[in-house]
């Protein structure tokens, strides 16, 4: 009954492409395929009597309660409008530098992903606020646009990313489930500080190309990216540079190091962002009850979807093991030409189209599971593959014409920026991210190297 998992895939990704909610779309589909095998004779209804565990499971699970901490620091930051204060003093700063205002973009967008992890917040911020300053000083359409939105895809690799802190659950679960297939039967585990330590150099590797190429661009059409000339009065002194970058700084250090030191779960340390952000942003006086109500309500929106999602996720997947899909997957990835290889090279082509149509949240709990398990089996780095999964889903999100992040600026940028310039611009960057996804697949030792140093893997 192998075909029966295929068609249930098929039928999913149909019905969210029309549109209904990801969440029921994902458990009611899957309760239907059931229902209806129940009565044929070809599904067991035994396996249904584990949702309410699956369900229980993801209500007691700790590392996902650092879900909704995050989105909270996260919202409170951009609320309190740090990326203003950075922008203003990094593009003073590198003053007449050609260039300088890109890279300042480039450098805030790190900062923001690293103190958001949120993508759709951070294109939408940086487009409100950098997309017309450059326009204004001359920067092309394409330039500008492209900037903007790389820089703002670094939410997805950059920790703490919510990305990681799910994919990190979700990786976990199909390492040992991979290691229980293989006879192992004391697992080990792969944690989200793991996969934090692991995304750290290949998410400045990233950084360290997009600026490169904006110097290049710059020397060699230096009409698309012109001098600024600085305005009269305004100097940058020590002082404003160290107020601009040491909150959001020692924030992100503080809940980072905290977590690759060892000295605070990931949810723990999440509690700790939430509350420095909440003290910043009364430092900065951008808080009153309004808006942390606000705050409180976009939280609760975005992590209510969340879990939602994996709830539906967990009884699609319930669902589809139980009709085999995931011995069908393995012997499609095991029969194909290359080895563990060639089965790596499809799954991430899968993956990149997918995440045309899906967000990233619906991949990790929907498709990582089922893939996940068959790869990890195969002898593959589970940290390793989860930043291949990570960046590959960030290049997805960049590529014309179905990238999430050209539709979030798309949706703030001027009349005057066209779509094909959101696209044109975009391109080089799909480009530098894929450059980056084969350096790291062809040194995994980018990845493996931190977390092997902290932890001992």
């Amino acid at each position: 009954m192998e075909w029966v998992a295929g068609l249930l895939f098929v039928t999913v990704v149909l019905v969210l492409l029309a549109g209904f909610p990801v969440a029921f779309t994902l458990g009611g589909t899957a309760l239907i395929f059931a229902g209806i095998g129940v009565l044929g004779g070809t599904f067991s209804e035994a396996l249904l009597l584990g949702l309410p565990n699956r369900v229980f499971g993801i209500m007691l699970n700790e590392t996902l309660v650092a879900v909704p901490l995050f989105v909270f620091m996260g919202v409170t930051l951009e609320r309190a409008r740090i990326a203003e204060e950075l922008l203003d003093t990094l593009s003073s700063l590198f003053g007449s530098l050609r260039g300088g205002l890109g890279i300042s973009v480039t450098l805030v967008g790190m900062l923001l992903a690293a103190s958001t992890g949120i993508v759709g917040a951070t294109v939408v911020t940086m487009g409100l606020l950098s997309l017309p300053t450059m326009l204004r000083r001359g920067y092309a359409p394409e330039i500008a646009t492209g900037t903007i939105c790389a820089s703002g895809t670094l939410g997805q690799i950059i920790p703490p990313s919510i990305i990681l802190v799910m994919l990190g659950d979700v990786m976990t679960t199909a390492y040992q489930q991979a290691q229980l297939e293989t006879g192992v039967f004391s697992p080990q585990t792969v944690s989200v500080g793991d996969l934090f330590a692991g995304a750290l150099l290949p998410g400045l590797l990233l950084v360290l190309l997009y600026v490169i190429y904006i110097l290049v661009v710059a020397w060699f059409r230096p009409h698309a990216m012109p001098a600024h000339v600085a305005d009269a009065g305004v100097t940058v002194t020590l002082g404003r540079v160290i107020s601009a970058l040491a909150p959001p700084l020692v924030l992100i250090f503080a809940v980072l190091g905290s977590i690759l030191a060892g000295i605070a779960t990931p949810t723990e340390a999440a509690g700790v962002g939430g509350m420095g952000a909440l003290v910043l942003a009364l430092l900065r006086r951008e808080l009153d009850l309004e808006r942390l109500r606000d705050i409180m309500r976009s939280t609760l929106r975005i992590s209510s979807m969340v879990f939602m999602i994996l709830i539906g996720a967990s009884i699609f997947s319930l669902v589809f093991r139980g009709y085999g899909g995931d011995d069908g997957v393995r012997a499609v990835l095991e029969a194909l030409p290359g080895g563990v290889i060639g089965a790596v090279i499809v799954v991430m082509l899968v993956m990149f189209l997918l995440g045309f149509v899906l967000d990233f949240i619906e991949i990790t709990f929907v498709v990582v599971p089922i893939v996940g398990p068959v790869l990890l089996a195969m002898g593959l780095d589970p940290v390793w593959l989860g930043i291949m999964i990570a960046i590959n889903l960030q290049t997805s999100f960049l590529t014309p014409p179905f990238g999430f992040a050209l539709f979030y600026l798309r949706g703030v940028a001027p009349r005057s920026v066209t779509t094909a310039n959101i696209y044109r611009g975009a391109m080089p960057f799909v480009a530098i991210q894929v450059f980056a996804l084969l350096i790291i697949a062809a040194f995994p030792d980018l990845v493996t190297w931190l977390p092997e140093r902290i932890y001992g893997r």
